[in-house]
Order: structure tokens, then sequence, then C-alpha cells
């Protein structure tokens, strides 16, 4: 599961990417539009504006604002910067790999063969999804063998 701090963090991005022109907005503005806890939403921007994610601009026109277009920001990408590795296993991790203390041999394991397919398909399906293609409706359906 994803944490609650990855799904504000998502939708904040959303309604910034969704603003007509490339807008500022305010933190309450977006607290309020997506039910975020305030302060909490405060954090969070501070961690996407320390990516790169977002900008903040002060004054009466001020705000946060995507900095980067829609379509080049996935949400594979989010879910790590605020998560961490994406994978089940900590023996399938791209970003964090350990070994399984418990594994005596990893190429035969049963386990880490059905979560590779497993973390394969999420790996695909998120780092292939933009924030353009959630807000256009255009979101992949799922492949059929999964």
């Amino acid at each position: 599961m994803i944490s609650q701090k990855s799904k504000y963090a998502l939708r904040a991005l959303l309604a910034l990417a969704a603003r007509p022109g490339g807008e500022p907005m305010q933190i309450s503005e977006i607290a309020e539009q997506e039910v975020i806890p305030r302060k909490f939403l405060e954090q969070i921007l501070l961690d996407l504006k320390r990516a790169g994610l977002v900008a903040s601009r002060r004054g009466k026109a001020g705000g946060y604002l995507l900095l980067r277009r829609a379509e080049t920001v996935t949400f594979g990408e989010v879910l790590r910067l605020i998560d961490g590795p994406l994978a089940p296993l900590p023996c399938l991790s791209k970003m964090a790999y350990r070994r399984c203390g418990d594994c005596a041999n990893e190429n035969a394991c049963k386990l880490r063969k059905v979560f590779a397919r497993v973390a394969d398909a999420t790996r695909d399906i998120l780092d292939t999804t933009t924030l353009a293609d959630v807000l256009q409706d255009g979101v992949k359906s799922l492949p059929v063998e999964i």
C-alpha cells in the first residue's frame, strides 16, 4: 500500500498540474480543494520542492506551481520520492537492493519469482503513467494477465 503522504503528494501535484496557465496555487487553496491537512501539506510541498518538482513564489499572487510539464512527472517517480522503493521484497528493489536474510538461494526462491512479476507490472504501470495521463483520463488499463 502507498502511504497517505504519497496519496496527498499525488493529489497536490495533480491540482497544480490542472491549474490553467500553470498559475501558482496557495497552500490553503490546495488543502481545501484536495482535503489535505494544511500542516501535512506544507511538509509534502517542501519535499516536492527539494526534489525539483514544484517551486514557490512569494507575494500576493504567490503560491506553489509545478516546475516540470505534467507529461514528464510519473507516479513512480513521486512514489519513490515519498515512500522509497516500490519493490515488495528488498531483493527486488532497483533503488535499495538488499538480500533477504532468510533466503538461502535467490535464484531458486519461488517467492521472489512471483513477486518479481508483481514488481515488474507495478513499475511498468507507475513509471509510464504521468500526471497528464490522469488529467486527460487516459489512464492505461491493466494487462489481462495481471
